[in-house]
């Protein structure tokens, strides 16, 4: 039997093994089922609460504060389960963001402990100069608004107004030192992942709210050699190759759904 190609992306095998690892916790007595009316507290459950104890107190717990311990996780337990066979986790919009977000951290955290050579680093810096030139400038145009459900609308229906902010919706050859100090090093960032264009783009996080943003150009300065700026373009790789990891291990996700938007 011939297997469909998806079977065979790295990122299946990931979320699989993920998927594994969720099963094998629950078969060891997380239990997940909420019609169940059994719990087992192990062992192995008794001694991670007295070592998140340890962690935080910087001691071991007693037997009367391991005892407590336990009882607190029976009464999470419990309420979670009742909670679930509830349905209140259906219309949870904070539960339903924490979940999305977990689901993305599966995906990205290989990255965060990859081993990485100097040649992809040099290969990253090569691509990217603009990125560690300190004075690399900017010309741009940004649109300001406080939601990012807002800017996505305004992105999507073409309404370049935006919303009152005293920060200049035009900005001129502005240094990159500049550009962090009046919009912050988040947005200094993902301007650095915007092309320069006519196109507006984004949304672009900030330290106030979202932007969308039209790069009209920007001149990369010089550049340090690999071994004075190592940590920094490590860093930075590490950072975009989680999100594009992210993003691809939804694409195969999704791609498994059928999704019908009603207008």
């Amino acid at each position: 039997m011939t297997l469909p190609g998806w079977t065979r992306e790295p990122l299946v095998h990931f979320l699989a093994a993920g998927a594994a690892i969720v099963l094998l916790l629950a078969w060891q007595g997380e239990e997940v089922d909420p019609a169940s009316r059994s719990i087992t507290v192990t062992q192995e459950d008794r001694a991670r609460l007295a070592l998140q104890w340890e962690r935080t107190m910087s001691r071991p717990p007693t037997d009367a504060e391991l005892d407590a311990l336990t009882e607190r996780f029976i009464r999470e337990e419990v309420l979670y389960r009742e909670a679930l066979r509830l349905g209140l986790d259906r219309d949870d919009a904070v539960l339903r963001k924490r979940l999305a977000n977990k689901m993305d951290y599966l995906a990205g955290s290989m990255a965060e402990t990859a081993a990485v050579s100097d040649a992809t680093l040099q290969q990253w810096l090569d691509n990217h100069p603009e990125r560690f030139a300190e004075d690399t400038r900017y010309s741009f145009d940004q649109r300001y608004f406080a939601g990012r459900e807002d800017a996505e609308s305004a992105l999507a229906s073409g309404d370049r107004e935006g919303e009152a902010i005293s920060l200049p919706a035009a900005v001129e050859n502005e240094r990159r030192k500049q550009v962090e100090d009046r919009f912050g090093i988040a947005f200094r960032r993902g301007l650095d992942g915007l092309e320069p264009g006519s196109d507006w783009q984004g949304p672009v996080a900030s330290g106030f709210g979202w932007h969308l943003v039209r790069v009209r150009a920007r001149a990369p300065g010089t550049v340090p050699p690999l071994g004075d700026i190592r940590d920094r373009v490590e860093t930075d790789w590490r950072a975009a190759t989680k999100d594009r990891r992210e993003d691809e291990a939804y694409r195969v996700l999704r791609d498994a759904y059928e999704v019908t938007v009603e207008r």
